[in-house]
């Protein structure tokens, strides 16, 4: 088929978390097309765990940032988003988390049916391989699950937090998502088992399923208001694919809306500026971007138990040979869910604690020492933003405008996580590890000394969702079918489509939303 144009059943865009799975379910009884800008993912690094720093502004992501933060020193802020196949599953610390039940609740009272607590947990247990099984979990499903022991500085951080008052949970999947517990991770056999690893790829022996890379989606194809078809470049050339059934666009908070706004279907106004026809005026397209912001308390670390010389040569001989040691790490080990105050109904912020420095994302740490890095995240953000075009040309990035702590109440509770961080920090069980604290710092004590730290260093955690919001209000984009509102034979599958972000790590319940989506098209 390569140079040539073709006709499937259903067109896929991008084979991301969401577009894995929607190559997978859609091929079991239909021809389908799945398009990926990016490239395979063949490179070690993707499935050594540990590696993820060195996946970073590679050829892997998407590499995108921010506009200047007014909030935030007028800092621009790194987003990296994966570009191959999996997507971010690919080069995300592998979190297999899903979020609270009221995250769920709350789509379903603004007025999205089948989308309830009750109606997603069975998805993410059928969508499970979980090592332990159990009534909350489920075995057999494409991704899996590995819960790992903690190693010596994790376990003790553990113990800190049970010290300071956190319960300590066994299960961050189980009965309550309060407390403090070691993450369980998407990993096999002590590498990364990304989207790809457990849907693409053992479907790919399919004669109705083809995925191409570099193939970039630069247009979906309307008659009138129906689509019919994508066009794509690749290697330099010009492709056209038309879908009998649909066009099901997964490129993700940043690449959906940008594709549908290139394609003629958002805000009237802004795609006039840019020249662009307008198929459906959906002025929700590009808005009400979430996201999670993470500011980290660092300490030095008296003992040599961390991550920063994870990549010794004795550490890669033992991971090629054995799939064991410190590169089976997935950074963040384990954590805790808590509540700002009492007054809230579930928890808001999220600790990740990280044997290692871990400054702007790896890029700043030390180049000797070893530390640890414990720091909350806001999980129920009130700030939220949006993203635009800044050019009618499709290989142009867009502008994000995450507009962080546009809201004061964000920046109290990050000042509160980071309060709580240091008292895990300073408990007894870290005596033995805990050196100077690195990050603030001793002398950063006041609430106006610690949000100015905030402002300074805060960064994102890699969860934008809501870009493209289903509901039936003025500004949602797709309904709870996920289809696209004012046209036919469309949908967006994706965190794009989220009505607010989950509290928690956003890659699971991004291949939950496909999973729910592959049940409404087969339905």
């Amino acid at each position: 088929m390569t140079g040539v144009d073709a006709t499937v059943d259903y067109v896929v865009v991008g084979a991301g978390s969401a577009g894995c799975v929607m190559a997978n379910r859609l091929s079991e009884d239909a021809e389908v097309l799945v398009l990926e800008a990016g490239g395979p993912d063949e490179d070690r690094e993707i499935s050594i765990p540990a590696a993820i720093g060195d996946l970073y502004q590679s050829d892997y992501d998407w590499n995108y940032s921010t506009v200047p933060q007014p909030e935030l020193e007028n800092r621009e802020i790194y987003w990296p988003r994966g570009k191959a196949l999996g997507g971010s599953s690919s080069i995300n610390a592998m979190i297999h988390v899903r979020g609270h039940p009221l995250d769920y609740d709350t789509w379903a009272e603004r007025g999205n049916e089948g989308w309830r607590w009750a109606d997603v947990l069975p998805v993410f247990k059928r969508l499970e391989d979980d090592d332990y099984g159990g009534e909350y979990h489920g075995t057999g499903g494409p991704m899996h699950v590995h819960r790992p022991d903690p190693p010596e500085l994790t376990a003790a951080w553990l113990d800190a937090a049970e010290a300071a008052g956190f319960e300590r949970l066994e299960d961050l999947n189980g009965e309550t998502l309060e407390g403090a517990g070691t993450y369980p991770v998407s990993q096999r056999n002590g590498k990364r088992h990304s989207a790809a690893d457990g849907y693409l790829k053992p479907a790919l022996d399919r004669s109705t399923l083809q995925a191409r890379t570099h193939a970039h989606v630069t247009r979906i194809l309307f008659d009138d208001h129906e689509a019919t078809g994508v066009e794509y470049r690749q290697h330099g050339k010009e492709f056209r694919v038309d879908a009998r059934e649909e066009v099901v666009v997964c490129g993700g908070a940043v690449n959906s809306p940008q594709l549908l706004m290139l394609s003629g279907v958002g805000p009237a106004d802004h795609l006039a500026e840019h020249g662009i026809d307008v198929v459906q005026d959906l002025p929700g397209v590009g808005r009400n971007l979430q996201d999670h912001l993470s500011i980290g308390c660092i300490y030095e670390s008296t003992e040599p138990v961390t991550l920063d010389d994870a990549e010794s040569l004795p550490n890669v001989l033992r991971w090629f040979l054995l799939n064991s040691g410190p590169l089976t790490s997935n950074i963040a080990e384990a954590g805790a869910f808590f509540r700002s105050d009492s007054d809230r109904p579930a928890p808001d912020l999220q600790f990740h604690f990280i044997r290692a420095f871990y400054k702007r994302h790896g890029f700043d740490n030390p180049a000797e020492g070893h530390g640890f890095f414990a720091g909350p995240t806001l999980l129920t953000p009130e700030s939220s933003g949006y993203l635009e075009l800044r050019s009618a040309d499709p290989m142009a990035k867009p502008f994000i405008d995450p507009q962080y702590l546009s809201a004061d109440a964000d920046l109290e509770r990050l000042v509160t996580g980071m309060r709580r961080a240091r008292e895990v920090a300073e408990a007894s069980p870290l005596d033995a590890y805990r050196g100077r604290e690195h990050w603030p710092g001793a002398d950063v004590t006041t609430d106006e000394e610690m949000a100015d730290f905030v402002r300074r260093h805060v960064e994102t955690i890699y969860h934008p969702v809501g870009t493209c919001k289903m509901g039936e209000d003025d500004m949602a984009v797709v309904d709870d079918d996920l289809r696209v509102h004012g046209v036919e034979g469309l949908r967006v599958v994706d965190a794009s489509v989220m009505p607010t972000v989950p509290r928690g790590n956003t890659n699971i319940p991004t291949i939950m939303v496909a999973e729910r989506a592959a049940d409404f098209l087969a339905g």
